[in-house]
């Protein structure tokens, strides 16, 4: 079972013992998590430490070490050297993918995006959701028109309220918003690595400073299933990230998504979207394996509290 592994609390060691992460407080264990079932670990603590070798005993097991600020935003992110046997060519292969194949290939992204966005205000009862869908369907090549931008004016105050402004260094939803979108991102960035691509070469994100611009294009169809859990939670007067509140973050990872009616849980609709991406810059092709907008009753499920 993958697990994202949050450490909040200060001052706790990370060590490895017989394959598994144990965690201390005073050199006294807190807890044990077995290696093969971390999917990635959230750092947000000062003064947590570390053992070199549970490092590298995570990078060979593929699951990222993720560094956050004090706003939940991503600062750092460790990730192995050698994610796929083809890793080589992949890279060429990336560095060398054409222009008109890259707009294509962000036309599908910013297509699923607005789709998704439509799905999450239609699921709320939103009057506007029905724009959504037609806009996904009028994006071009290399999103030439900027429909992101225009579906995204119109998207939060729907879905947030009309003072609402997404700001990653402000608190309240942005606080939640951000820490959602760190669970997927590692998720995002553990798949692009795997599938033998560099986090770094983007097809639209191209800022010089940021180390995962792929990571950040191949998230954008994903970030609607944040949305939609943070909007409940601010209609239930949560606007802090307890432990319990985190957990519900971090199981958004094992939510099933349908591929042509097959259902795949997120973290692995990351790896089969990062794996048609490696073979759209292998074979010049642009497709892309995408998954449908979730039902009604299907993003019900997603923000359904659980027992802990």
């Amino acid at each position: 079972m993958d697990r994202i592994v949050d450490i909040a609390t200060d001052g706790r060691h990370l060590s490895l013992h017989r394959g598994f992460l144990v965690v201390s407080q005073d050199r006294e264990e807190v807890g044990r998590i077995p290696l093969d079932d971390v999917h990635a670990v959230l750092l947000h603590a000062h003064g947590t430490t570390w053992s070199a070798n549970l490092i590298t005993a995570l990078a060979e097991r593929g699951a990222p070490v993720v560094h956050c600020g004090a706003n939940h935003a991503p600062v750092a992110m460790t990730l192995p050297l050698v994610g796929h046997h083809a890793q080589n060519a992949r890279f060429r292969a990336q560095w060398a993918a054409s222009v008109p194949l890259t707009k294509q290939l962000w036309r599908q992204l910013v297509s699923a995006k607005i789709a998704m966005q439509g799905a999450v205000l239609a699921w709320r009862g939103v009057a506007g959701a029905e724009a959504f869908p037609l806009m996904a369907r009028r994006v071009k090549s290399g999103d030439s028109d900027n429909l992101e931008a225009q579906a995204a004016r119109r998207y939060w105050p729907l879905l947030m309220g009309a003072e609402f402004r997404r700001d990653r260094d402000s608190h309240g939803a942005n606080s939640l918003l951000n820490y959602g979108y760190a669970v997927l991102r590692a998720s995002v960035a553990r798949a692009v690595v795997a599938a033998g691509l560099h986090p770094t070469i983007g097809i639209a994100h191209a800022n010089r400073g940021n180390a995962m611009a792929l990571a950040d294009d191949l998230i954008e169809p994903f970030r609607p299933l944040v949305d939609a859990l943070v909007v409940t939670l601010i209609g239930d007067d949560v606007v802090e990230l307890t432990p319990p509140i985190k957990r519900r973050f971090a199981r958004l990872i094992a939510f099933d998504l349908d591929f042509d009616g097959e259902s795949s849980p997120v973290s692995l609709a990351a790896v089969r979207l990062a794996q048609s991406l490696a073979r759209a810059f292998e074979t010049g092709r642009p497709t892309l394996r995408l998954f449908a907008p979730p039902t009604p009753l299907e993003w019900a499920a997603l923000v359904a509290p659980t027992e802990d």
